[in-house]
């Protein structure tokens, strides 16, 4: 179990390891390739934006080839999206490798979603979806500390090239240890949980604005430590890397604790912490030190809510649905990626990052009415005490 849970983690982690990159690498990528503050953050728009139209297809695909060959395809679609980064001349190459890496994005999901119903028993299910939700968060503190670190000595091409042979390395890991899939099956997926009492649409409109508002954080969190605050870029970077741990802290211990009668007021509550946590960076334009604090209050509440969002989809489900469902979701968390940051960035441009994380804590506010809407409604139903 704990081989698995382990790959798993790995395969989130690099699932977006290349926008974290991207993010923690921003102030040598503004210097080394000419970009602007708006090309940096239109770099998230193209990564999520591929990824949220093609994520209702990816969970279909899923469902029917299952998770060992989308897990494989995922590492190896990562490592090259990972290559042609190094490998950027400029603004053009880099869009389109960021593209690229929104095809794992939309694999990512609904495939590791489906190894642990396979796999994981009902009663540690929450714990290990926590566990490998908390990849993601474990590759930013990869690209916002040791990766970040490597290219102020080797360049950041090398560190980013160090990355995609690690993606290789973990595709050819995903092939050895996973057991083989089953034949896909015929007929019909059952119908989607979206009905009145089902969570998959109100889920996916929780995620479109949490996505936005943690989109903007990851995109130029590091870009307003050396330009807003006047850090250099080791400690931006470190600020990436403080947020990857206490989301993984947060992803674990929230999902632990969401058991199926109390999971459904916890996106309202963690988007209300997030709330929190964007004010906080708004007031660290003028209180340096609060930025650590906010970076850490991110972690836990924000970006806790993602996970969250996975152990209920597993709990509501229908059979064989759990793929497709997952990618509903996961859809609307990467739309919310891919609107989040050009709007943040339009007030980076010239320098107003107080208003900009003001606009994000307006997004979390949208997120948090969202789900206590649903979560009111699942109990006036009942849903939830069935399920």
């Amino acid at each position: 179990m704990r081989g698995l849970t382990a790959l798993l983690t790995t395969a989130m982690a690099f699932s977006m390891m290349q926008l974290f990159l991207i993010g923690a690498l921003g102030p040598r990528l503004v210097d080394a390739l000419g970009l602007s503050g708006t090309v940096l953050g239109l770099t998230t728009t193209v990564g999520f934006g591929t990824a949220a139209v093609l994520s209702p297809v990816g969970g279909r695909i899923v469902d029917r080839v299952g998770p060992r060959r989308a897990l494989m395809a995922l590492l190896a679609m990562a490592a090259v999206a990972l290559g042609l980064i190094g490998a950027a001349p400029g603004p053009a190459v880099l869009l389109a490798a960021v593209a690229l890496g929104g095809l794992p994005q939309a694999l990512a999901n609904p495939a590791t979603n489906k190894a642990i119903l396979a796999a994981v028993p009902t009663p540690r299910r929450g714990a290990v979806t926590g566990a490998k939700q908390s990849g993601v968060q474990l590759g930013a503190f990869a690209a916002g500390l040791p990766l970040a670190t490597a290219a102020g000595f080797l360049g950041w091409r090398v560190a980013v090239w160090v990355a995609a042979g690690a993606a290789l390395l973990a595709a050819l890991w995903a092939a050895r240890a996973l057991p083989a899939d089953r034949p896909p099956k015929g007929g019909a997926a059952p119908a989607a949980s979206t009905g009145r009492g089902g969570p998959v649409s109100w889920l996916a409109a929780f995620s479109l604005f949490l996505g936005a508002g943690i989109a903007s954080v990851n995109t130029y969190l590091a870009l307003f430590g050396a330009r807003g605050l006047g850090m250099g870029p080791g400690p931006a970077g470190a600020l990436v890397a403080v947020l990857g741990v206490a989301g993984i802290v947060g992803r674990v211990g929230w999902s632990r604790a969401a058991t199926p009668g109390r999971a459904p007021w916890f996106p309202g509550l963690l988007a209300a912490g997030a709330v929190g946590a964007a004010v906080l960076l708004a007031v660290a334009v003028r209180v340096e030190p609060l930025v650590w604090v906010a970076a850490v209050a991110v972690g836990v509440f924000a970006v806790s809510g993602n996970a969250v969002s996975m152990v209920l989809v597993m709990q509501r489900s229908a059979p064989g649905r759990a793929g497709q469902d997952s990618a509903l979701v996961a859809a609307g968390f990467f739309a919310g990626f891919a609107v989040g940051p050009p709007l943040f960035g339009l007030l980076a441009e010239h320098g107003r990052y107080g208003q900009g994380w003001l606009l994000v804590a307006a997004e979390f506010a949208v997120a948090g009415a969202v789900a206590l809407v649903w979560a009111l409604r699942d109990r006036r139903t009942g849903t939830g005490a069935a399920a």
